[in-house]
């Protein structure tokens, strides 16, 4: 599954963010792929950041790495550039309750349901 996030850098730590994600640290990524996030994409416009996460249950990967130190150490040193996480519900954002953003639309998905023979 794919889950779309949105969060905010904090005024005037645009440049900073990206330098710090030029080369994450290894043992993040291995967190990542351990807690069963396979890709992970971020995007910026301005100060907000439009991540992708490919992973195969986002609510579970959020939980194990909400456990992880080596998440805690990143956490702690990337909320120095990140604001905060916009959620859906209103509420903070815990491990993957109210993150995901929604999705609207899908060209391939669109495609596929087209070209379905009608029974």
């Amino acid at each position: 599954m794919r889950i779309a996030l949105h969060s905010v850098i904090r005024q005037g730590q645009e440049a900073g963010y990206e330098a710090v994600h030029a080369t994450v640290p290894s043992d993040l990524l291995a967190s990542l792929r351990a807690a069963g996030i396979s890709d992970w994409t971020i995007w910026r416009s301005g100060d907000h950041l439009f991540h992708l996460v490919e992973t195969d249950d986002f609510a579970a990967a959020m939980a194990a790495l909400d456990d992880d130190p080596v998440n805690h150490r990143w956490q702690e040193f990337i909320g120095a550039y990140v604001d905060h996480f916009e959620t859906t519900d209103g509420h903070p954002a815990g491990p993957g309750a109210g993150m995901a953003l929604g999705q609207v639309w899908n060209l391939a998905a669109q495609a596929r349901t087209q070209e379905e023979p009608e029974a």
